[in-house]
């Protein structure tokens, strides 16, 4: 059974950093590319960040480009995201998802199976 599981999350003024962790298990970590989603109340899903198996390969949402550094390490099947320069508009419920695609892909149909979310919160 796949499990992946959030951590990092918490509280930060606007213009700090935060940085959060995916831990993975069940699924081979290093054949699969790895994604970043975050969900704010009452809106969709949205994509952030996307990164390939190898970890060569990443994707952004223009939202975060500049500011989100997404990374893998398949020795230790986890994944990260740091965030920099955050700001209110970031505050979300982040998730981390596994694909069954070795290429990162920003469609959230090509994720198969995800975490439970972690808060983030950014205040001005």
């Amino acid at each position: 059974q796949v499990r992946l599981e959030e951590s990092g999350g918490g509280s930060v003024q606007a213009g700090g950093s935060l940085g959060l962790a995916c831990s993975s298990s069940g699924r081979t970590f290093s054949s699969s590319a790895m994604g970043w989603f975050r969900q704010c109340p009452g809106q969709e899903r949205e994509f952030v960040a996307g990164i390939s198996a190898s970890g060569r390969n990443t994707v952004y949402a223009d939202s975060v480009k500049g500011r989100f550094t997404i990374a893998r390490d398949n020795d230790e099947d986890t994944l990260y995201l740091q965030m920099n320069s955050l700001k209110p508009d970031d505050t979300a419920v982040y998730f981390c998802a596994i694909s069954y695609l070795r290429l990162p892909t920003m469609r959230e149909k090509e994720y198969d199976y995800w975490g439970q979310g972690t808060q983030v919160t950014v205040s001005s």
